[in-house]
């Protein structure tokens, strides 16, 4: 069958289905492809609906993972290893334990002994690090994985002068010959190049004859090698804002610590050394007024000066030795000091005088005061003898801590510099009030500071940041702290910090010590001498002094005390005083007061003030306090309280809080059974303690913020036990579980509001999730690692299974129902009807075990039996925390839902240790928890359901929370519990949403929720399992058809009904959904969100794309979906997202370039219009194009019949960084998907439906393209990131700057998703693509990265849409519109062909090509020419590539394109028209196009021709040297210059003159579309319709045609250039002559049309008419008349606005000098009505243009035409443009430097730096001073030029700027060169320039084909200049109205130094315009006129031959008096 008999046979069956497709069409334009998605789908359930989920237990029952083969059987089920128990040993800082060992302990010690020492507890599921919430895709872990990518080599990368390949390297050797050798005018200079030029490599296997399969399958395997395995690791991480699945592991409870701060002291001088000194260092709050660290005591005194004590002291301990140490702030500040206090031995004498020899003497004086140091030094050793352990206060200094963050080092303190660092005497003890007022004087100037003295003394120390691990660390028990690697080194202590407010966190180590502060001692009354008192401190296990501790401290400020295990009530601290004498004789014993430590259990601390008693207390006194007046004893001052003392305990086992003290007490008496028992004043017994209790329980919401925390570990312990193991008292079983669950929520909402500034981004609380994490345990259950043995089974608290109840027991109460909460009697609440359902439908659950839901039944129930009593021995806490929680009230149900996510983690590894204790991992899933526990759940989750709901719109922020916490409650019960009951409670909880969301005042904010819901489920990490991707999907048990089938049933490819199977699964068909249940939900979300109705559709698309992309990037990092087959199945479960992306399509973001992109590849399919209807018809053209076989057009939306109501219901359209997101996921599933399934699939496609695709896969090549490495540079310099240094540390640590990461959760909690989203830093969707939009600085290796990745993604991108594509090719081998969709296929390959590539990709992508032509030649040979144009120009430019592979692969494409041709029709004319076109269009306008490889490919081309041993190969010949094109190099503005040679080239050849029309009429449009230069695109279409004038007139004779190319004329004389068509070249019958769409009466008519539109948006309104003239009789023959009418309004519209802009703008000046009929003008004269305007180079100084017409004042002219520069070009490097000038017509008000900026910028990215240089004059060039290696640019403004008779035509302003062709600049110069001199000397050069066409043309830019200059005399320029200023003076005098300002400064420059005709009537008018304040001013004008006439006089008088003798007057003065009269 002939091809036209074929294609007439597929026209015919395309229009047999006209009516279906019209119908089709239009009901999918009534609404968009969404349209359907609420409303319908497969089985009848819409997307708003969730479909029931498959039993996934059954499911696994009946398919195991055994039927799977090798890696897909893994996919089937969890791991049997999935959940394990791990004991992780509790991290231990010292060496030594520090717990008391093992002896009596109470239980309060024994509990704590236990907390601290045993190990964690940790459930882990071991895949879940694969899961994307604890793995997440960030920018750091995307560029680990980028290591070792390949770079890929692209050609806009490869500077000018490389050379790539090593072919490229050795071409110069084998040349004889270079281009450069032959000058490039030569004609002869192609064939000779060619000749002598090496070509490229050859593919070996081109000229092959192989069969088409073979071919295919041959690229198929070489597209597979060098492959990227994963493609989303080449796209930027997902965006971490919307990770709301993010979680991390908790870290383990820790010691508090806050900042360390290493303090080293080095040495400490003093002007003189006479005895032993010691140190106190201790850090003071001044603003807190608070010592916020205990003492650190360090000894700098030398070996012989330690040796005065040595009577004193035995060995010292190695911890006195201590010289540095560690100080904690939690609390940073600038108010922080570090005091050193200074000690001394005492001795006798007042301190003024023990401090005086430090005072006045010097170091410097020594051997003056040698005798006078002598007897100090023996006066001190005295006194060390005698008085050695006593110490007495010497001087003080304190060191400002904020003073030091900017000197970091060695701190030298010298008293003799700045205040604060002062060394100061203390007249007696130092008290802490004074000296923070000294301190807080330290700052600042102070009187109180001048009146000390200073002690001069110099303290070296050295204040640092503490490292990490310091060596040799004692903590303050003086415990070895690792690492300690030598026990004799000289440590560093850690000094305990009392934090200036409250710390809250958990204790986590033994510690008990306590601090005992005595302040004073009042002996006021005391008679004798009590100067020197010292106080001994005594910790009494008993009265008998025995029993005291070994060590008894002495010194006089702090005490430090380690207290006992055990402290019982005959513990306690016992002073005694002493007087110590300064004379020699003994200190005697005064007075001793004491203090029991331990009262009704609870240690004792705080102030206490206390009498003294001057006796021994008697016996059995330890058990009362001083305050008793005890027989018998003395007591001072009267038993009043004399001795102030503070004790302060920093212990982890005593609370120090009443109500915890209770609390832990009573737990502890009914652990150990102990009763009676007495709690303070009140005895307890069994009888009282229930109530006490529950009394205790409820109080604990009163304890103290800080130690509740603190001890927030042993409380939740606590109230677990007594909820799991209820206390029995009295022989009764007490349930507690309702009061421990109220204080359990009690207890959380406390700790959580005080750590609320360290909470996670979701609100969490860490030392909560911590203890679930780490801490929490079930009592008395040991856990059973592997290897070990089973601990005894414990029987359950509940009923067993209720399966085995006999189903006539109902459980309903009446009520209670739970023993723990007898009295409650409502629900508040109600579980929703679904949840019943499920209850119901589970065959393991019977309904009437059911406790929630047969308790709400209670109310309608009147008879019901009463509930059955728990027979229990131990509760399971998940059972009894579900069972609290559904029946709790108001008020705790609150608390408990503020802090849902800490019970829902409590009841999860509650379950996971029963299931891991209790050995029932084997159990199946069904019968692993009890029915009543499942229904707890069910009620449970319903019910927080149900609060999210009615809470998003009231507390949105709660809302967030409670909804991620069911998400991923019900995510860890995916692990544990029954799946398929799970996502029964999923679709219920959807359920809800989906009903609320009918009347939701703002549904974004409850869809957004849902998404989230679903995000945080399908974070699973068996995420694949759960979707059961191995289980074939199930064809739709309903008879209805989907929407889907019914539209696809008319498949494209065959007649037959799709296969429903393949259907399903790339639909969301009800098979697909419930199946793959989770993965149907997130892509439902997704389909619901794109959905043009959707509310707040900007923030659901990014969430929804989001949460899809982040799942395919976990996908590809995961290291069990490796293998290729488990990949195809994982992307099955993302089919249908190719289909929700397709129908999305119109709503994408533009990325190609220009917005018809996408339109027009979908309009290629029309094929075949045939002319129906009218030429004005209103046939809709989307359903033309069905008809015609195509899809519909992806731009629709844009379409002209397009109403506004189809443009509303487009949708929020998706931003750019949403559509590439979407896009890269698309590509992998088109990546990863099986092949045959895709084949499949598109069979079954539609034929819009496949159009659409190929427009989705034409987008995906536009938004991946690679963009250059030049697009990630940067401008401004770089900034490095500075490490964290010392000094900044410091800062943090003392000033309390936070840290970024402090800063980042602080960021974190403040984001609110429906605030102010603007300033919301996580909702970026209304954003672009963050890689354009986000300006970070960054490092070259950082950019070359960027764009390594970036063009590794383009590549891929691009392969994965060559693999798509050639499946589709192969599915329409037998397709009955094989046609139109090859076409469409061709396109998209050509467009990848044309865009930025990479040489790999254009390997590929050019072998398809080929392969493509081979198969369908009738695609470009037989069809319409666009394609074979388009692609010859793409070949054409790689063939000039620099990189050799690429123009190899070019090379042969092009050479079998021309043999296919050459096969064909036995020539290659068409193949070779279209290069020439090409060629013509591609020279100039592509920067990186490369003449002289484009030579050795022509080469390569001949070299194929020769080789071809069929010898059936074309005979080929050059068809164009490409040097004949470069005069079109030279046009900066792309595409604008290169139109016109499609036309012109081909003048008289019909073959290529209509392709050429429809090229220059598409690029015309093109141009007139980007609102560029409209005049130029206006003569484009004139052209065309010229040339379809002329074809037309060839065949017949018609009167309302225009008769050829000479109708066009008054349009444009350059339009007789197309009439070069005659009858003698071609024949009008030969086939196909008319067969373009334009070279019919109706193309003729667009054309015009088109036209018309392009003159009208120029403001080219005059040639508008002549236009129509053409137009109107064509309208007129067809009658026409909406036409007409509409053309004649045009018309009107056009005349209007001419009359309005007729002399708008003509400057008013030049309108009065118009309408004078006086007026003449010479031919240099500027013509009236144009803007004279002049553009000067004076010498190196660059004049802009000036204007004169602005002096007129008149209105600027609406319409202007352009500006007219012209450029020569000089120097060898433009080849044939040197020397060659042009004229350039740029748009209005163009400024000289602008056109001079852009083509020097131009001609260096083409030449390089340092080459081009602009002639910054007008004066002729000399080429023999120019640099032959530069290229000079020489650039003058010129004006139109008229001649005195064309003036007489030439009246409008219209008129003077259209139809130009001459063109005048004028060049000021002197004889010796310079520009301007004096006025005998200046001369001036008018240069005339003729150009070849006439502006405006189809091109910007003319070649001038004639010159001309005229010289001017300085005589003449004189009169010029006259001339002109008297223009100016009879313009600005004839003005009407007359403008005074314009006037005054005409006068200003013409009345002093000349004067004309004009003067006096100028003047007149001026004094008719003034006002009086210039009276003044006008009469010097006229004194200024006065005086030149009375000079000129002598002048005027004379006749004219007495004028032109010879005069000494200078010319510059008869210049000065020259005056011109009139006539």
């Amino acid at each position: 069958m002939a091809a036209s008999e074929r294609r007439a046979f597929a026209h015919k069956i395309n229009r047999t289905v006209a009516a279906e497709v019209r119908k089709q069409v239009s009901r999918e334009r009534s609404g968009s492809p969404h349209s359907s998605r609420r409303s319908s789908s497969s089985l009848g359930v819409p997307l708003t609906e969730v479909i029931e989920p498959l039993d996934f237990e059954d499911v696994l029952l009946s398919r195991p993972p055994e039927v799977e083969p090798g890696p897909l059987r893994d996919l089937i089920e969890f791991p049997a290893d999935d959940l394990e128990l791990l004991k992780q040993p509790r991290e231990c800082r010292t060496t030594e334990s520090g717990v008391p060992e093992d002896g009596k302990l109470d239980a309060q010690v024994r509990a704590a002994v236990e907390m601290y020492s045993e190990d964690w507890i940790i459930v882990r599921r071991r895949y879940q690090h694969l899961s994307t919430a604890y793995s997440p895709i960030t920018t750091e872990t995307q560029r680990e994985r980028q290591k070792g990518l390949t770079c890929q080599v692209f050609e806009q990368d490869t500077p000018g002068d490389e050379r790539t390949g090593p072919e490229d390297v050795d071409d110069s050797l084998h040349c004889s010959g270079s281009p450069e050798d032959t000058p490039r005018s030569s004609g002869a200079s192609g064939i000779f190049s060619l000749r002598n030029l090496a070509a490229d490599s050859l593919l070996p296997t081109l000229l092959e004859r192989a069969a088409p399969e073979d071919v295919d399958r041959r690229n198929e395997a070489l597209r597979r090698q060098h492959r990227a395995p994963a493609l989303l690791t080449l796209y930027p991480a997902p965006d971490e804002d919307e990770a709301v699945e993010r979680c991390s592991r908790p870290e383990p409870p820790r010691e508090h610590f806050g900042q360390r701060i290493l303090v080293k002291c080095l040495s400490l001088k003093f002007e003189i050394e006479i005895e032993p000194i010691f140190g106190t260092l201790a850090l003071y709050d001044v603003r807190e007024k608070k010592k916020i660290s205990e003492n650190f005591y360090f000894d700098l005194n030398s070996d012989s000066v330690k040796g005065l004590l040595r009577a004193h002291g035995t060995h010292p301990a190695i911890s006195t030795l201590a010289r540095s140490a560690i100080f904690s702030v939690t609390y940073p500040s600038p108010d922080i000091f570090l005091v050193v206090k200074l000690e001394k031995v005492l001795q006798q004498g007042d301190i003024s005088e023990c401090c005086e020899p430090y005072m006045v003497m010097k170091e410097a004086d020594t051997v003056k005061n040698k005798e006078k140091l002598e007897k100090l030094r023996l006066a001190a050793e005295q006194f060390c003898t005698r008085l050695g352990r006593y110490r007495m206060p010497f001087a003080w200094t304190a060191v400002h801590l904020a003073n030091i963050v900017s000197s970091v080092g060695p701190q030298d303190r010298d008293s003799d510099s700045e205040g604060e660092r002062r060394a100061t005497w203390e007249a007696e003890r130092l008290s802490d009030e004074d000296l923070f007022k000294f301190l807080a004087d330290m700052r600042r100037p102070s009187s109180l500071l001048r009146r000390l003295r200073p002690v001069t003394a110099q303290l070296k120390i050295d204040i640092s940041p503490a490292p990490e691990n310091l060596h040799f660390c004692l903590s303050p028990e003086l415990l070895h702290v690792k690492p300690y690697p030598d026990p004799r080194g000289r440590p560093t202590k850690e000094i305990l910090e009392f934090p200036a407010r409250e710390v809250y966190a958990p204790h986590t180590c033994y510690r008990n010590l306590l601090f005992v502060y005595p302040h004073s001692l009042n002996f006021s009354s005391r008679q004798g001498s009590v100067r020197n008192l010292a106080v001994r401190i005594q910790y009494m296990a008993g009265e008998d002094q025995s029993q005291a501790l070994p060590w008894s401290p002495e010194f006089y400020e702090e005490f430090k005390l380690r207290l006992p295990a055990c402290v019982t009530e005959n513990h306690h601290l016992f002073f005694t005083f002493y007087h110590v004498s300064c004379q020699p004789r003994p200190g005697t014993a005064l007075e001793t007061p004491w203090i029991p430590l331990l009262q009704h259990g609870r240690l004792r601390t705080g102030p206490f003030c206390l009498p003294v008693s001057v006796d021994q207390p008697p016996p059995s006194y330890s058990v009362l306090t001083p305050d008793v007046a005890l027989p018998g004893m003395r007591w001072v001052d009267g038993h009043k309280g004399v001795f102030s003392v503070e004790l302060t305990a920093v212990s982890s086992v005593h609370p120090q809080d009443p109500h915890l003290d209770k609390f832990f007490t009573l737990v502890h008496v009914l652990e150990e059974g102990t009763f009676p028992f007495r709690l303070k004043e009140t005895v307890l017994s069994e009888g009282t303690m229930e109530q006490e209790l529950r009394a205790s329980l409820a109080a604990l919401r009163l304890a103290s913020p800080e130690p509740l925390v603190a001890f927030s570990h042993h409380v939740l312990d606590k109230l677990v036990r007594l909820v799991v193991r209820p206390p029995v008292i009295c022989g009764q079983m007490v349930n507690l579980g309702r009061g421990a669950f109220e204080a359990m929520a009690h207890v959380a909402s406390l700790v959580h509001r005080n750590l609320e500034a360290v909470q996670d981004s979701r609100g969490h609380c860490p030392l909560l999730a911590a203890y679930v994490h780490y801490a929490f345990r079930i009592p008395g259950g040991e856990p059973c690692l592997p290897g070990e043995a089973p601990p005894a089974t414990v029987q359950a608290a509940t009923l067993s299974r209720g399966s085995g109840r006999p189903a006539s027991l109902y459980l309903a109460r009446s009520k209670s129902i739970s023993s723990s909460n007898p009295d409650l009697a409502v629900v508040p609440g109600s579980v929703d009807d679904e949840v019943s359902r499920i209850l119901a439908s589970k065959g393991a659950i019977d309904r009437s075990s059911s406790r929630a839901s047969s308790y709400l039944e209670a109310s309608s129930s009147s008879a019901l039996p009463a509930p059955q009593p728990r027979h229990t021995v131990q509760k399971l806490l998940h059972e009894e925390l579900a069972l609290q929680w559904v029946v709790s009230g108001s008020a705790v149900r609150e608390l408990v839902l503020q802090h849902a996510w800490f019970f829902f983690r409590l009841m999860v590894k509650s379950m996971e240790l029963h299931l891991l204790l209790g050995q029932r991992l084997d159990t199946p899933r069904k019968l692993r928890f009890p029915g009543r526990f499942l229904e707890d759940i069910a009620a449970l989750v319903a019910s927080v359901g149900l609060e999210v709901i009615t809470r998003v719109h009231k507390d949105m922020e709660l809302a967030e929370r409670l909804n991620a916490s069911l998400a991923f409650f019900l995510s860890d019960l995916l692990s544990i519990a029954d799946r398929g009951y799970i996502f029964s409670l999923v679709r219920a909880h959807y359920k809800q949403v989906a009903t609320r969301l009918q009347s939701a005042p703002n549904p974004a904010a409850l869809l957004t929720l849902r998404m989230d819901f679903t995000r945080i489920l399908c974070s699973h990490e068996h995420y694949v399992t759960l979707n059961l991707p191995c289980c074939p999907l199930s064809p739709p048990a309903s008879p209805s058809p989907s929407v889907s089938s019914t539209t696809s049933q008319s498949s494209t490819f065959s007649s037959q009904t799709p296969d429903p199977k393949v259907t399903n699964m790339f639909e969301l068909s009800g098979p697909f959904r419930q199946q793959h249940f989770l993965s149907g939900l997130l892509l439902t979300e997704l389909a619901l969100a794109l959905d043009p109705e959707a509310e707040g559709a900007s923030l659901l698309h990014k969430k929804a794309i989001s949460a899809v992309h982040s799942l395919l990037c976990s996908h590809d990092v995961d290291s069990r979906y490796t293998d290729a087959s488990v990949k195809a199945k994982v992307a099955e479960l993302y089919l249908p997202l190719l289909s929700l992306a397709r129908d999305t399509l119109p709503r994408l973001h533009g990325f190609a370039e220009g917005s018809g992109q996408r339109s027009r590849l979908a309009s290629m399919l029309d094929s075949d219009t045939d002319g129906e209807g009218d030429i004005g018809g209103t046939i809709n053209p989307s359903v033309a194009m069905a008809i015609a076989g195509g899809p519909l057009a992806p731009g629709s939306r844009t379409s002209i019949s397009q109403g506004p109501s189809t443009a509303a219901r487009s949708g929020c359209p998706l931003s750019a960084e949403s559509s590439r997101t979407l896009l890269v996921c698309v590509l992998w599933v088109l990546k990863n998907a099986e092949p045959a399934l895709l084949q499949r699939w598109a069979a079954d496609l539609a034929l819009p439906q496949l159009g659409r695709l190929l427009d989705l896969l034409y987008l995906c090549l536009a938004a991946f393209e690679y963009k250059g490495k030049k697009a990630f540079e940067r401008i401004n310099s770089l900034t490095f990131k500075k490490s964290l240094d010392m000094r900044a540390r410091l800062e943090e640590a003392i000033l309390g700057t936070i840290g970024a990461r402090q800063e980042m959760v602080r960021r974190s909690r403040e984001r609110s998703p429906f605030g102010n989203q603007e300033n919301v830093r996580w909702r970026k969707s209304v954003t672009h693509w963050r890689q354009t939009s986000d300006r970070v600085d960054k490092t070259k290796d950082e950019m070359n990265h960027e764009a390594l990745v970036d063009g590794n993604l383009a590549t891929e991108a691009s392969l994965v849409v060559l693999d798509t594509l050639e499946i589709i090719v192969q599915t329409v081998m037998l397709s009955e519109a094989r046609e139109s969709i090859l076409g469409a296929v061709l396109k998209v390959v050509l467009y990848s062909l044309g865009s930025a590539q990479s040489a790999l990709f254009l390997q590929h992508g050019l072998a398809t090509q080929r392969a493509l032509v081979s198969k369908f030649p009738e695609l470009l040979f037989e069809e319409d020419t666009e394609l074979c144009a388009d692609l010859c120009l793409r070949l054409l430019r790689h063939c000039g590539s620099r990189i050799s592979t690429i123009r190899t692969h070019a090379s042969a494409s092009l050479y079998l394109l021309m043999r296919q041709n050459f096969e064909i029709g036995h020539n290659f004319a068409r193949v070779k028209m279209l290069v020439t076109m090409s060629l013509s269009s591609l020279v100039g306008t592509t920067q990186n196009f490369s003449e002289e490889h484009l030579r050795r490919s022509l080469k390569t081309i001949l070299t194929y021709a020769e080789e071809d041993v069929l010898g059936s190969g074309p005979h080929v010949q050059p068809a164009h040297d490409p040097d004949r094109h470069g005069e079109d190099e030279g046009a900066p503005g792309g595409p604008r210059d290169a139109h016109g040679p499609h036309v012109q080239n081909c003048p008289g050849i019909p073959r290529l003159s209509r392709p050429a029309a429809d090229v220059a009429a598409e690029h015309g449009w093109q141009a007139c579309r980007a609102g560029g230069s409209h005049a130029e695109a206006a003569q484009c279409m004139v052209h065309a319709a010229a040339l379809v004038a002329e074809y037309l007139a060839l065949l017949e004779d018609s009167r309302h045609l225009p008769v050829g190319c000479v109708s066009f004329q008054n349009v444009s004389s350059n339009v007789l250039e197309e009439s070069a068509i005659s009858d003698d070249i071609l024949s009008p019958d030969e086939e196909g002559f008319c067969s373009g769409k334009n070279f019919t009466e109706l193309g003729l008519v667009g054309l015009l049309e088109q036209a018309a539109a392009c003159f009208t948006m120029g403001g080219l309104y005059e040639a508008v008419n002549e236009v129509y003239k053409n137009l109107i009789p064509i309208l007129e023959a067809h009658r026409d008349y909406k036409k007409l009418a509409a053309v004649h309004g045009r018309l009107q519209e056009a005349f209007t606005k001419i009359m309005h802009q007729l002399w708008l703008g003509v400057p008013p000046i030049a309108r009065a000098a118009c309408e004078s009929p006086s007026w003449e003008l010479s031919r240099d004269t500027p013509p009236p009505g144009h803007l004279s305007v002049e553009g000067e180079f004076s010498g190196q100084r660059w004049q802009e243009p000036r204007a004169l017409g602005r002096l007129g004042g008149g209105k600027r002219s609406q319409r202007v035409f352009g500006t007219y520069f012209r450029v020569g070009f000089y120097g060898a490097r433009f080849g044939d443009l040197d020397e060659q000038e042009f004229v350039y017509k740029e748009p209005s008000i163009t400024k000289l430097a602008e056109i001079s900026h852009r083509l020097e910028e131009f001609y260096t990215e083409r030449f390089g730096d340092d080459v081009v240089e602009i002639i910054k004059d007008s004066n002729p060039v000399d080429k023999s001073k120019l640099d032959p290696q530069k290229a000079y640019i020489q650039i003058t403004y010129v004006e139109p030029h008229f001649d005195t008779y064309e003036l007489k035509d030439r009246v409008t302003y219209f008129d003077r700027n259209y139809g130009l062709r001459a063109f005048l600049f004028c060049t000021p110069f002197t004889p010796d060169g310079r520009a301007h001199g004096e006025l005998a000397e200046q001369h001036k050069r008018k240069t005339l320039l003729s150009t070849e066409h006439a502006f405006p043309y189809i091109k910007t830019r003319i070649r001038v084909c004639h010159r001309e200059e005229t010289v001017l005399t300085p005589v003449e320029v004189a009169i010029e200049d006259m001339q002109k200023k008297t223009r100016e003076l009879a313009f600005a005098t004839e003005q009407d109205p007359p403008d005074a300002k314009m006037l005054q400064m005409v006068l200003q420059g013409s009345v002093g130094p000349t004067v004309n005709q004009w003067c006096e009537d100028a003047l007149r008018k001026n004094k008719a315009l003034i006002g009086p304040d210039q009276k003044e001013y006008h009469r010097e004008l006229e004194r200024h006129y006065g005086r030149l006439r009375e000079a000129l006089q002598p002048l005027l008088t004379q006749r004219l031959p007495q004028l032109l003798a010879p005069s000494s007057t200078s010319l510059r003065e008869l210049h000065e008096q020259i005056e011109f009269q009139e006539g």
